[in-house]
């Protein structure tokens, strides 16, 4: 059709039609674009911030986060050693005991004619700066002593270990590295000298052997000689180059390396003052308001710290020249200069100081409390005089007052008795056999000494009450090795019969197992964990989230003017005077600030593994020595197994082989923190035992103990058998008769109803029981820890070259 002489176009059939944009309910794009009128939401514009950046911008903002790092690390690396930081601290020690450490330090020490070299007066400290490398190191040189090691080591940058040409390190240094890798090593430098003593053939060959030797344990270090006053230029070039490694629970917390000590007693009370520490801090800043820990006696509050001179500076400066009249009163104004060159950092505040306690407030109403009566306390004064008073006792003649002090008298022998073991310990009736056959024994010598008396003229002589107390422990005991032997032969036992006890024949067994119980499944049967705790319980703390708590702690800043490189001196109040009078300062000391929450006990719990080197038995319960980071303790720990589980079974001893868990009362300590636990010997020496991490402060965790009564088969018929000797009496069966049975072979089953008075049972099983088959009953009870925590008690602990070949390891005497 034609309209004004011109076509129109008309859409056929055929023509595509497209779907509207079904927006339901919701307005379209479209229509929110008008609505908005080009206005655009908060959340939409910080999304795009966050989110919604172009590749370009993603690669510069991760360019940007990486570089910021790298700065970091440089920078902290370049304080260390340098002006405005703390000095390069170097721990130097033998791992041989052929080697000297004085031959090094003197290289060290005269390898630059420009350095400023200064020895403390207790030669602990060597302070080595040296302008033209703009750095300067302390060399720490800690006597031949394990713990006195570890402590320097605590506070070190770097460490250098000095070997011997012939074999490396001795057992002596096999020691100390063992140690140093359980607790944390830092940088280690393994220096040799005398190779230029040796020809050129035997020093290769010399190199290659030590290199076959440190690869065990130093896989990626090198070697460095130090013969020349150029090798040592070198090696102080090397320590304040290299890389430094990260100790995490050291570099978290701030510590100070004790460079002077001084103690001003209160005039109010003479046993308790104030302790003046001087030192450089390192790690993290440090808040007067906070709490300091001094190794061997506790936590302790502050209340100044000063900033006193500087005393190895980088560069000497030159004195001016004075008159005379300045030279005569320099006296009379030293200490007014020296006074007025302190300065004050920060005083404390009382209202924001952390607290000391340590434990929860209990009510006094909960339980009684009992105080010593005025007999009570005049008994302990009598015996306390009876210790050194003269006894009057008939002897053979020709005896010695050392000799008499040795002859018991029938009193004596009579009043003697041993301690009483724990309600927890499950005794055989073997051992009170032997415990009988000890006592005939000791009755044949009472009737060998009264013949003797028969025989013999006597004489009276007065000894002094509690010598034979002071007899040399290194002479046979045997006490000690019977206590020893039994240990070994419970060891034994308990391997081939695991957690198998005798039912009491005195005692009921309802009585005797009172507070066991059946579970259906040790793995997913419900254990409250709150359910009848000890009156320990009350005086711990406890956290809803520990993972939660320590990951704030750790983020929380502390506004303080007190920075790690500077050199301070902090105010201890408090402390007692025990402290000063057993300092040495020939010995390293170091002190470290608490982070918040470590003052309070709580449960804590340690994953070690045991020293393949120690072989002796290792009973649950025994004292051993704990050294937790920074913290030192004695302590009776549990052990238990390392698994995943609500319930965590109980351990006897201390497994030879795989990882147990010990469980102590203690003060809460944040992982990560590295574990050593030591033991102390009947001979006054210590050994190395276990090492180990820390898991971390949890009362909840449920540690049971497993007992199983074991019973025969009497009679049997198919699934049916009759048992005996599990119980004596009737009312036991019926007791625990709900509990269900198993057997050695597989067999489960329970009990149908007793026969008679005499303990005799019929039990039914699921299958048929065999005539060599053992019926079982197992029973579970919760251990705790027991309150045994003791921090001065770590610091009788001391091993040296000379006591460490005394450590002897008993085989197997058990036949």
């Amino acid at each position: 059709m034609a309209v004004d002489g011109q076509e129109t176009h008309r859409s056929g059939t055929l023509k595509q039609k497209n779907k509207t944009h079904k927006t339901g309910r919701h307005r379209s794009k479209g229509q929110l674009e008008t609505i908005s009128k080009g206005r655009v939401s908060v959340k939409t514009i910080s999304k795009k911030l966050r989110k919604d950046l172009s590749k370009n911008q993603r690669r510069h903002q991760a360019n940007q986060i990486r570089q910021k790092k790298k700065d970091d690390v440089i920078n902290r690396k370049r304080k260390i050693g340098g002006k405005n930081g703390a000095p390069h601290l170097v721990t130097v020690f033998c791992a041989h005991q052929e080697t000297d450490v004085n031959n090094v330090v003197n290289l060290l020490k005269s390898c630059d004619e420009s350095a400023i070299i200064s020895q403390s007066e207790s030669g602990l400290t060597c302070d080595i700066s040296i302008p033209r490398f703009k750095q300067r190191f302390t060399l720490l040189l800690p006597p031949p002593d394990l713990k006195s090691i570890l402590d320097a080591a605590k506070a070190s940058d770097s460490i250098v270990a000095v070997l011997s040409l012939d074999e490396g390190w001795d057992a002596w240094g096999e020691l100390c590295l063992t140690s140093l890798f359980a607790q944390g090593l830092p940088a280690t430098t393994l220096v040799l000298q005398g190779m230029v003593d040796l020809s050129i053939k035997k020093k290769s060959e010399s190199k290659k052997n030590l290199q076959k030797i440190i690869e065990k344990r130093f896989p990626k270090e090198k070697m460095y000689t130090l013969d020349s006053a150029q090798d040592a230029i070198l090696l102080l070039r090397h320590l304040g180059d290299q890389k430094l490694s990260s100790i995490r629970w050291r570099d978290t917390r701030p510590h100070i390396l004790a460079r002077s000590v001084n103690f001003e007693p209160n005039p109010e009370q003479g046993l308790l003052g104030t302790l003046k520490v001087s030192g450089f801090l390192r790690g993290q800043p440090l808040s007067v308001n906070g709490l300091i820990h001094i190794p061997g006696y506790g936590e302790f509050q502050m209340k100044e710290i000063d900033s006193p001179p500087d005393p190895c500076p980088l560069n000497s400066h030159p004195r001016k020249k004075k008159s005379k009249a300045d030279d005569m009163n320099i006296d009379e104004d030293k200490d007014q200069a020296m006074d007025e060159d302190i300065n004050v950092l920060e005083v404390v505040d009382t209202a924001k100081q952390e607290s000391l306690q340590a434990e929860a407030e209990m009510d006094p109403m909960e339980g009684e409390q009992t105080w010593p009566t005025e007999e009570e306390m005049a008994d302990a004064e009598a015996a306390l005089k009876d210790k050194t008073k003269k006894i009057l006792r008939k002897v053979p003649k020709g005896t010695s007052e050392y000799q008499a002090a040795w002859i018991l008298d029938n009193e004596e022998e009579e009043e003697e008795s041993s301690e009483d073991e724990s309600e927890n310990d499950d005794d055989d009736a073997s051992m009170q056999d032997e415990d009988n056959l000890q006592a005939r024994e000791i009755s044949d010598e009472e009737g060998d000494m009264a013949s003797i008396a028969d025989t013999n003229d006597f004489e009276t002589i007065s000894i002094t009450g509690g010598q034979k107390d002071n007899y040399d422990k290194v002479h046979f005991d045997e006490e000690e090795d019977l206590e020893m032997l039994n240990k070994y032969r419970e060891e034994r036992m308990n391997a081939m019969f695991p957690d198998e006890v005798d039912t009491p024949r005195d005692v009921t067994a309802r009585t005797r197992f009172a507070r066991y119980r059946g579970l259906k499944s040790f793995r997913s049967s419900p254990w409250d964990p709150k359910e009848n705790l000890p009156l320990d319980y009350a005086r711990i703390f406890q956290f809803q989230n520990f993972n939660r708590t320590k990951k704030k702690v750790e983020k929380q800043e502390i506004e303080t003017d007190v920075q790690p490189g500077m050199y301070i001196t902090i105010h201890i109040v408090n402390v007692p005077k025990s402290f000063i009078d057993d300092y040495n300062a020939e010995k390293p000391l170091v002190l470290f600030g608490l982070l918040q929450h470590e003052q309070k006990m709580s449960v804590l719990h340690f994953a070690l593994k045991r020293q393949q080197s120690y072989s002796e038995p290792i009973k649950s319960k025994d004292r051993l020595i704990f050294q937790t980071g920074y913290r030192s303790f004695t302590a009776c720990p549990i052990f238990s197994q390392h698994t995943v589980g609500d319930k965590q079974k109980y351990e006897r001893f201390f497994p030879i082989e795989g990882v147990t868990v010990a469980s102590v009362y203690a003060p809460i300590v944040f992982p990560p923190a590295n574990i050593l636990v030591f033991k102390e010997l009947p001979g006054g020496s210590h050994v190395l035992v276990a090492t180990g991490t820390l898991l971390g402060a949890n009362p909840d965790r449920v540690v049971v103990k497993k007992v199983v009564l074991s019973g025969h088969p009497f009679k049997i018929m198919k699934r049916q058998a009759v048992v005996r000797y599990m119980f004596f009496n009737r009312e036991d069966i019926l007791w625990f008769k709900p509990i269900e049975l198993k057997t050695k072979w597989g067999r489960r089953g329970h009990i149908k109803e007793p026969l008679g008075t005499h303990g005799h049972m019929k039990c039914i099983f699921d299958g048929q029981m065999k005539s060599q088959d053992t019926v079982l009953m197992t029973l579970y009870k919760r251990i705790y820890p027991k309150w045994t925590y003791d921090v001065e008690g770590s610091k009788g602990l001391e091993i040296t070259p000379a006591t460490i070949g005394s450590c002897t390891y008993v085989e197997d005497y058990m036949e």
